[in-house]
């Protein structure tokens, strides 16, 4: 029998949420870009920057409106760790042309461009599946494109082992530029390692949910 609810849920939270990978994707494409076009950079990570808290305002309003909403969409622990995990993909992308920027790189690498296309990839892929959260008869497409960004977490793994290795196979840079490439490579893959998180969420959410 179906079940009705005399309580209106809230459906902005689909709104934030569609509004928060939107804005994913915008700095995953503004960190694509510090890399590939490496100039005016403070100014790009500035932008990141702005970005960033427009994300950290999208997460406060989503926190306060669990607190003060009686009936959700989907489950209050579900929408807060959705929250938290797409606030984390954020931080380290921001996180990755920040510390270019701070450190004084004087040229991006292959590898960072090439994980940095693994990002972009991986904020589409979850910025075509939010929306689709609305409807449970798109639940079986979710499920496929959560496969699509573990997927993408795992390309992601081998290119920053490769990136890694590269650094030390032969001594063609300095320690300093090592440590360097070193910390921004763990950002930019704990940024698809964040990005699994989500998709690991949605899964979650489909099928409790389906």
């Amino acid at each position: 029998m179906p079940r009705f609810s005399l309580t209106p849920k809230d459906v902005a939270f689909y709104d934030l949420f569609e509004q928060d990978t939107a804005n994913l994707v915008a700095a995953a494409e503004m960190l694509l870009d510090l890399f590939e076009n490496y100039v005016d950079v403070e100014k790009k990570v500035e932008s990141l920057k702005d970005l960033e808290h427009r994300g950290d305002g999208i997460t406060h309003e989503i926190i306060q409106r669990v607190h003060r909403t009686f009936v959700t969409p989907i489950d209050r622990e579900d929408i807060t760790l959705l929250a938290h995990s797409l606030d984390d993909v954020m931080d380290f992308i921001e996180a990755a042309g920040r510390t270019a920027w701070l450190y004084r790189v004087v040229e991006p690498t292959e590898r960072a461009r090439e994980l940095s296309r693994i990002v972009v990839k991986a904020t589409l892929q979850m910025n075509e599946a939010m929306p689709r959260l609305r409807r449970h008869d798109q639940y079986p497409w979710i499920l496929k494109q959560c496969v699509k960004i573990n997927s993408l977490e795992n390309q992601a793994d081998d290119v920053h082992h490769a990136a890694l290795a590269e650094l030390f196979e032969v001594c063609r840079m300095d320690a300093c530029d090592v440590i360097k490439w070193r910390e921004i490579y763990e950002h930019l893959e704990s940024a698809t390692d964040r990005c699994e998180d989500v998709a690991n969420v949605l899964e979650g959410i489909v099928l409790k949910h389906a």
